[in-house]
C-alpha cells in the first residue's frame, strides 16, 4: 500500500501530457512576456538592447527576437521542437552568463537569474526529450510514415 502511495499509482503516467503541458506553460509565458515585447516594441529596444557578444545591437536584437518571439511558439505547438529549443537555450544562456552574469537569487539584477534558470531547464528538457506524441512534429512524423507506408506498397495485379 506504501509503495502505490509513494509512485502515486492512483495518478496514470501520461509523458506526452507532461510534455505539452511543459511546451504550453513554460513557453508560452515566455513568448508571453519577452516575445511579445521584442516583437511589438523592436524600435524602442533595438537603442539600448544588450550588445554580449559584440556582433551588435541590432543583430543580438533579432536573434533574441527570433528566440523569445518565434522559437517559443514553436515550443508550443511542438514545431521543429529540438531546434527552436536550441536556440532558446543558447540565447537564454548568453543572457544569463554575459548580461546577467550568472546571478541567480540577486536581487540587484531583478531576481531574472532563477527565472532564467528555469527557463533552461524547460529548454534542455526539449531538447533531450523532444515535443512528444501531442505536437506538430509527431504529426508530421505520422504523416510523413503513412506516406511512405502506401508509397512502399506493391500493386497486386
Amino acid at each position: 500500500m506504501f509503495k502505490r502511495l509513494l509512485r502515486m499509482d492512483i495518478v496514470p503516467v501520461r509523458t506526452g501530457v507532461g510534455l505539452l503541458l511543459l511546451r504550453v506553460i513554460a513557453f508560452g509565458s515566455m513568448f508571453l512576456k519577452h516575445g511579445t515585447e521584442k516583437l511589438f516594441t523592436f524600435g524602442k529596444m533595438a537603442a539600448h538592447f544588450p550588445d554580449p557578444l559584440h556582433i551588435g545591437a541590432l543583430p543580438s536584437l533579432i536573434f533574441a527576437m527570433l528566440s523569445d518571439g518565434i522559437c517559443t511558439l514553436f515550443l508550443v505547438v511542438g514545431l521543429a521542437t529540438r531546434w527552436a529549443a536550441l536556440v532558446v537555450l543558447v540565447n537564454l544562456f548568453v543572457a544569463w552568463s554575459l548580461v546577467h552574469h550568472f546571478a541567480f537569487l540577486d536581487k540587484a539584477t531583478g531576481g531574472h537569474g532563477e527565472l532564467i534558470v528555469v527557463y533552461m531547464a524547460a529548454a534542455l528538457a526539449m531538447l533531450f526529450c523532444g515535443a512528444g506524441p501531442i505536437s506538430l512534429d509527431a504529426l508530421i512524423a505520422e504523416e510523413r510514415t503513412s506516406t511512405v507506408d502506401e508509397e512502399s506498397r506493391v500493386p497486386v495485379s
